[in-house]
């Protein structure tokens, strides 16, 4: 089984608006996931509350598989490269931008990697819903910014009336243009919505003992619930061909709130018939080819995941992809093989 690429989720957002503790939320809800973390100051990372078995320069090694490193963005691909060898076997790597970095600088530095077991995982603006319009005016890039992003966390919402949450909800969704805003309070948000965690289920499924991790989680059933109410997901499976063409014109005009998309996809085009796996999130999009096990099924399953979703017309738009191209037809896979990573 190949291993698919490690996440690398970049967290933007200006000075307090609260990327810390979405941080210190994903290091205590890991969700069985082993996450690296790249930070400017991890001075108020809660490490304490993580068990910290060592120090070493600029790295913690923590008890559940954690390393915190802080480094400089210049050499961010040489410790990207240390992140994800083999034998840190971490799922999942999360960059704490600085508060006064411009969040588009990680993201090529990051696109340019040319490191196969690294994939990218979005760019998180997280902005302050008591404070937004005061940073707004002192910062009127943060409208590029939210732009930009591949989703948006409308955080410390419960620091606002509900009359000024519902208007800054409306407003920050114009200014993204379409992109996923989420609201959220302490940076608590569902950690389904930056990776795939039933696949690190399946990896580390072993019989065990109650691990750290176990211990350590304070989202209770009710909590989780209601993260996972915040987000939407739509399911779509068919045992009939897509059409190369029509799914990257869906893929070109995505409804709005979309944040990502996974699954595989069957073309049947001759000479391409092999799995597809997808993955989308924001803007990226990459495919990659491999072979169908012996006994597997050839079809197509996605999961289309985000916030505000139409489901209806989510199902509509992509049964109406289906459809066999002839053969005349085959350089419609030119569309998806340049978006190809082996």
């Amino acid at each position: 089984m190949v291993r698919q690429p490690i996440p690398v989720i970049i967290v933007a957002g200006f000075l307090g608006s609260g990327k810390t503790s979405l941080l210190n939320h994903l290091l205590r809800n890991p969700q069985g996931a082993r996450i690296g973390v790249v930070v400017n100051d991890f001075g108020q990372i809660n490490i304490d509350a993580l068990s910290v078995a060592g120090q070493v320069d600029s790295s913690v090694s923590l008890s559940n598989g954690c390393l915190c490193c802080a480094v400089d963005p210049s050499g961010l691909d040489d410790l990207l490269a240390k992140l994800a060898r083999p034998s840190s076997d971490i799922d999942l790597i999360v960059i704490e931008s600085s508060g006064l970095a411009d969040p588009r600088t990680m993201v090529r530095l990051l696109l340019g990697s040319t490191n196969p077991r690294l994939g990218y995982g979005g760019l998180v603006e997280v902005v302050d819903a008591a404070e937004f319009d005061r940073t707004r005016q002192r910062h009127p890039e943060l409208d590029q910014h939210l732009r930009f992003a591949d989703l948006v966390l409308l955080n410390k919402t419960d620091r606002v009336s509900e009359g000024d949450r519902d208007r800054l909800l409306e407003l920050v969704r114009e200014l993204a243009g379409g992109r996923p805003v989420l609201p959220t309070a302490h940076g608590r948000i569902d950690p389904a919505l930056l990776f795939d965690r039933e696949s690190v289920r399946q990896r580390r499924e072993t019989a065990r003992q109650l691990t750290f991790d176990d211990l350590v989680t304070d989202d209770h059933d009710d909590c989780h619930e209601h993260l996972h109410a915040a987000y939407q997901s739509v399911e779509f499976t068919a045992d009939e061909p897509v059409h190369p063409r029509a799914l990257m014109r869906f893929l070109d005009t995505r409804p709005a709130g979309v944040y990502r998309m996974k699954g595989q996809v069957h073309f049947g085009v001759p000479g391409h018939e092999q799995k597809f796996t997808l993955h989308t999130v924001g803007d990226f999009l990459r495919f990659q080819r491999s072979r169908w096990a012996r006994a597997e099924p050839r079809r197509t399953q996605l999961v289309v995941i985000g916030s505000g979703l139409d489901r209806d017309r989510i199902r509509e738009d992509l049964h109406a992809c289906l459809g066999r191209p002839d053969e005349a037809d085959e350089h419609s896979m030119l569309d998806v093989l340049k978006f190809i990573r082996s």
